[in-house]
């Protein structure tokens, strides 16, 4: 059985993961939930996308072996780059997330040019910029992010967002060939309810993987429907 690492996505920690990983558990995958420079319990600073993806390239490289590599949001143009730097990806798996390659950032994905937002994005509602940082308003927050999930898991899930930089979302994936180019099999979950990342840009996005799957989801089902999304997840790491 290969093991998961999963990369949560901007605003987010570990965290958002604990009911994946309780299922993951149930089926016995084992798996590892990043938190990402300044997120979550992390004692490092808030970054940047290259040191990001550092982070997760070395505890990749600590594991020792080949893994399972979950981003979601932004958290797949975490994994983008880190496909740059490891050879020890056996398969990627992008939820709701930015497939990025090298010369995109996620502000100008090349493949999103000229793709029109079906149904609109409520992100921009809830965004807010301090400086460097970018923050989520908790109220507004909600119909972007969690609108299938319980009232009392929205209120949790609001609580714990932080600030996120906004030099990872205007930093360049740097290397050389793409994670497909090289051979690295990868997976895309559509989610038929999201109001954070459109659907037509997650199709957009989705026709470079090899398999493209669907959930009927808001942009959090680690948080809505975790037992499905760990289904999904179980049955790549037996494949891998």
């Amino acid at each position: 059985m290969t093991s998961m690492v999963l990369v949560h996505g901007a605003w987010n920690g570990a965290w958002c993961w604990a009911a994946v990983q309780a299922e993951l558990d149930r089926l016995g995958v084992p798996s590892w939930a990043v938190d990402l420079p300044g997120h979550g319990t992390s004692p490092e600073p808030l970054a940047d996308l290259h040191t990001d993806a550092r982070c997760v390239a070395e505890l990749i490289e600590r594991l020792g072996d080949e893994v399972v590599l979950v981003g979601h949001s932004y958290g797949g143009a975490v994994i983008s780059q880190v496909a740059q730097w490891s050879d020890s990806i056996a398969h990627m798996v992008y939820v709701a997330a930015f497939v990025l390659v090298p010369g995109d950032s996620m502000r100008s994905i090349s493949v999103l040019e000229g793709v029109a937002e079906e149904p609109p994005s409520l992100l921009g509602e809830a965004r807010r910029r301090d400086g460097h940082l970018l923050h989520l308003d908790p109220i507004a927050a909600v119909p972007a992010l969690y609108g299938h999930s319980p009232h009392a898991v929205q209120q949790a899930a609001t609580a714990r967002l932080g600030p996120q930089p906004v030099a990872t979302f205007t930093q360049e994936i740097v290397g050389g060939p793409t994670a497909a180019q090289r051979g690295i099999p990868s997976t895309y979950v559509r989610c038929s309810d999201d109001r954070c990342v459109p659907l037509s840009h997650q199709d957009a996005m989705a026709a470079g993987c090899d398999t493209v799957l669907t959930l009927n989801s808001d942009h959090c089902p680690m948080l809505s429907v975790p037992v499905e999304l760990a289904a999904i997840l179980d049955a790549v790491a037996i494949g891998a």
